[in-house]
């Protein structure tokens, strides 16, 4: 008996495996499927600029990435004793000027060789809704606490939308001819905004990305997350308490959909090796169990040696 309709995946024509080299961008919920990439030890970078929410703000650090623009002191300013950037997520602040600054350039050096080495780019677009600053019209990535009246807030069309994601799509293929490129809409539902405003928001990504993809090259594939929450997991069950963010279960769920369908199946036996190994390091020794700790040292000793004579990366 089924309990939840199910979504009917295709997999992948390009997947991933131990030699790929990765870039999560975007939304929170890139986070978590960067966690656990990195978790089973591939080679991934994580959104060098943070948490990003609008493909605008993407395609803003893409671009800067792509023409070798520098960070100026006009891209930063002072607010509650940090320096931020509209470019960027908070994580990226710092006390003075030129510590942002350094850190903004550092996260674009880091952008640019990791598009430009990725086998895949996973994108991760989470909301229409685009801020600007009022007084220079300059997008914002992250308004950083400011007062509301210092910005716009406009949403973002359809065909507004087709234009963000082929530009994105260009540059990324300016630094990296044919790398396979992986859209999603992030699961998070973005309540501030509205209940109905948020799928009005989820709507015209989901048909502005459809679009570009069909008139794009096939490397350019799509996973479901979205339609996996709404659908599949749309019990509140699968909700945290804020009833807005995936809890651990559903990102679990999803995590394993990504995996059966996105992942090379090759690879899973080496997966489980690095899982188990990962839960082994977690244990916590105890003095009453010598004899039991020195086994478990030896079976560390024995995968993590099997695991870097085949994937020399693999640090743990």
């Amino acid at each position: 008996m089924k309990l939840s309709t199910e979504l009917s995946l295709e997999y992948s024509p390009y997947p991933i495996d131990y030699n790929s080299r990765l870039l999560c961008l975007g939304s929170c919920f890139a986070e978590h499927l960067s966690r656990k990439l990195s978790y089973y030890k591939f080679q991934v970078v994580n959104n060098p600029f943070g948490i990003l929410f609008h493909p605008k703000s993407i395609l803003d650090v893409v671009e800067k990435a792509v023409t070798d623009e520098e960070f100026t002191t006009d891209d930063v300013f002072e607010h509650d004793a940090m320096w931020h950037s509209f470019f960027s997520h908070s994580r990226l602040s710092r006390r003075s000027s030129s510590e942002t600054l350094s850190v903004l350039r550092s996260a674009k050096e880091e952008l640019k060789e990791a598009s430009a080495k990725a086998s895949h780019i996973i994108i991760t677009l989470g909301t229409s809704f685009l801020y600007h600053q009022t007084s220079s019209g300059q997008s914002v990535a992250n308004c950083h606490k400011l007062p509301q009246h210092v910005f716009d807030k406009s949403l973002s069309s359809v065909a507004e939308l087709e234009s963000i994601l082929s530009q994105l799509i260009a540059n990324f293929e300016t630094l990296n001819p044919g790398v396979n490129l992986i859209f999603t809409i992030s699961p998070v539902r973005h309540i501030k905004d509205g209940i109905i405003e948020n799928q009005r928001s989820k709507a015209n990504l989901i048909s502005a990305l459809h679009s570009v993809i069909e008139d794009t090259s096939s490397t350019c594939l799509y996973f479901p997350s979205y339609e996996l929450m709404m659908d599949e997991y749309r019990d509140y069950r699968f909700y945290d308490r804020d009833l807005i963010h995936p809890n651990a279960l559903a990102v679990d769920l999803i995590w394993n959909k990504f995996k059966t369908y996105f992942i090379a199946n090759q690879i899973f036996e080496a997966m489980q090796k690095v899982e188990k190994l990962q839960k082994s390091l977690a244990h916590r020794p105890s003095q009453n169990d010598g004899e039991i700790d020195q086994k478990l040292a030896l079976f560390q000793s024995k995968i993590r040696e099997e695991l870097k004579r085949d994937y020399p990366f693999m640090n743990f």
